[in-house]
């Protein structure tokens, strides 16, 4: 279950729909550099963990809408938490990823190729 909330089509998916039912062809411009495919996969498995509600019309052409359950809705908070500290400690994550980035792949000693 941690897997699928922390999956990053997931806090989309949720932030999305956190305010407003949405048909499918709207979340898919709401949430960009998102696929068909990877949105019809996310939806289906949110709404199998109950945190989405699927619902169709029998109109022509059909339409079908998402929207968070009672359950999806609880989600918000903590997802918001995580946002905010994300975002609070960007720089600090960068610097690590930056430092870990140097030790991996240290810069090469431009005196001790002259030494050789």
């Amino acid at each position: 279950m941690l897997h699928r909330i922390g999956a990053r089509w997931t806090v989309f998916v949720v932030t999305a729909l956190a305010d407003r039912t949405m048909r499918f062809g709207e979340l898919k411009d709401h949430i960009q550099g998102i696929t068909p495919k990877v949105l019809t996969e996310t939806l289906r498995a949110l709404e199998a963990d109950g945190l989405v509600a699927r619902s169709e019309f029998d109109v022509h052409p059909p339409r079908v809408e998402y929207a968070l359950t009672p359950l999806g809705q609880s989600l918000r908070v903590p997802l918001q938490s995580v946002r905010e500290w994300a975002e609070t400690h960007v720089p600090e994550i960068h610097r690590a990823q930056r430092a870990a980035e140097e030790a991996r792949y240290p810069a090469s000693d431009s005196s001790s190729a002259s030494n050789a």
